[in-house]
């Protein structure tokens, strides 16, 4: 990147990805003139030091974006659809973090090392993918260029962190209370705004937002729909079930899928995964060795493990993805959008 400096605004900056974007930011050394923190009404005025400078959160207003070349945007899908358009009228390029345009035609959807190009067709507003298609289409698009893809099947195993802070520290209350022997008090999840809830605490919950018509989840149709957005593949088929599981940060996934070629062996499939951009292979049974939400909790890559051949498709392969979903799974991806566009001079 040349020594260029941007006027940066974050949207949503004491939220859990806001507060990964900062140190995101910070550790990238992302070359910023004027730094804008902003937030709902009830966080302004909070005060966040970045870079050994304090600064103060500013409630979001459209003439927030006065001057911003690149707004970052983590607040929820109602504030962005509120702010993005104020912010892009105003001359800023859009990074949003939430669901609100993913599926827009004129919005690329972009993981940067699948489909960085599609950042060049922006008007205004690129859309950062639903965390755990991210990790996951990191690791199909190898095998999709190197061998072709038919199938995809993913059954998640997610972080409560993808649920926010609030979860974080109901995760944390309900556990100390079941161990304690008391009840458990469920106020969030599976959904803040669905009529039930239980308790994430030593238990498995297979609702990861609200049910639709036809049986799947919300967040089960974001990884079916943005798979095939982001791989350009509208013929892809795939299926997903989406699983919230008591641990703090990183999601994994089991993917199942199905390539073009029955002669490719599980030796093929590991080198295409080992060489790929952002992808690292962490898959050695004999000695125990595959990727962990643990290991890989603080890391901005995406880590594959469990390579093996199904059993009885010679074209199946089933592997295991692990990515830190705060990190990877958003905040070091819209950085990665942002250093793509100066990169690329697609402001």
């Amino acid at each position: 990147m040349s020594n260029k400096q941007y006027n940066v605004a974050l949207v949503g900056a004491t939220g859990a990805v806001g507060q990964k974007m900062l140190e995101t930011l910070e550790k990238k050394n992302f070359p910023i003139k004027e730094l804008k923190l902003l937030s709902s009404s009830r966080s302004a005025g909070k005060k966040i030091n970045f870079k050994g400078e304090e600064y103060t959160v500013q409630e979001t207003t459209p003439e927030s974006f006065e001057g911003v070349q690149i707004a970052l945007f983590s607040a929820g899908g109602s504030i962005s659809k509120k702010f993005a358009h104020e912010a892009v009228k105003r001359g800023a390029v859009v990074i949003d973090n939430t669901s609100a345009f993913r599926m827009d035609e004129d919005v690329p959807l972009v993981v940067p090392e699948v489909n960085e190009e599609d950042i060049a067709n922006h008007n205004g507003i690129i859309a950062n993918p639903n965390c755990s298609t991210i990790q996951m289409v990191a690791a199909l698009k190898p095998l999709q260029e190197k061998y072709g893809i038919t199938r995809v099947i993913v059954s998640t195993y997610q972080a409560v962190s993808g649920a926010g802070n609030l979860a974080i520290d109901e995760l944390k209350d309900q556990s100390q209370a079941f161990l304690n022997g008391e009840d458990m008090k469920a106020e969030l999840l599976p959904v803040s705004g669905d009529k039930k809830h239980y308790p994430i605490a030593f238990n498995a919950l297979p609702q990861i937002d609200v049910f639709q018509d036809n049986g799947y989840t919300y967040e089960e149709m974001k990884m079916i729909n943005e798979t095939k957005k982001i791989m350009h593949a509208p013929e892809l088929h795939v299926a997903a079930t989406c699983v919230r599981l008591p641990f703090f940060t990183s999601h994994a996934e089991s993917v199942y899928v199905e390539v073009g070629d029955e002669n490719i062996e599980v030796a093929d499939i590991q080198a295409a995964l080992a060489n790929a951009d952002g992808v690292i292979l962490e898959d050695d049974p004999s000695n125990q060795v595959y990727p962990t939400p643990l290991s890989a909790a603080g890391k901005s890559e995406v880590f594959v493990g469990r390579v093996r051949k199904d059993l009885d498709n010679k074209n199946g392969f089933h592997f295991w993805v692990v990515s830190d979903n705060l990190l990877k799974g958003a905040a070091w991806n819209s950085v990665q959008i942002a250093e793509s566009v100066i990169k690329n001079n697609w402001l």
